[in-house]
């Protein structure tokens, strides 16, 4: 379960900032997740709250993004969007794709009081 390490690196860039512009708390977070990240929103949200637990983000809310992944196609020149790596294109059906994103996660904001 690679989603709690991930959590757990999200709750230290999130304490660090808050630390550095002292917030007290952390109240929401919101996350892009890149349909391509090989992540579990099930996972991805047990392994937060756990790792928010004994700091600032103990109790935030937590928002998830979810962003499709781009990529091109070989075959009728196009940038499509696609949401698995199994995925063929939208347009002509073909599978030669070359993905150029969406296998990330990011936090986009932090809400504090």
């Amino acid at each position: 379960m690679h989603e709690l390490s991930l959590c757990q690196s999200t709750v230290d860039i999130i304490s660090q900032q808050a630390l550095q512009h002292g917030v007290k708390r952390v109240t929401g977070v919101w996350l892009e997740v890149g349909a391509l990240s090989c992540v579990e929103e099930g996972a991805l949200r047990f392994g937060f709250d756990v790792a928010c637990r004994g700091t600032v983000a103990e109790g935030s809310q937590l928002h998830i993004i979810h962003k499709a992944a781009q990529a091109w196609c070989w075959d009728c020149s196009r940038e499509v969007e696609i949401t698995s790596h199994e995925a063929q294109c939208p347009h002509c059906q073909g599978f030669r794709l070359r993905v150029d994103n969406g296998d990330t996660l990011q936090i986009k904001e932090i809400e504090v009081e």
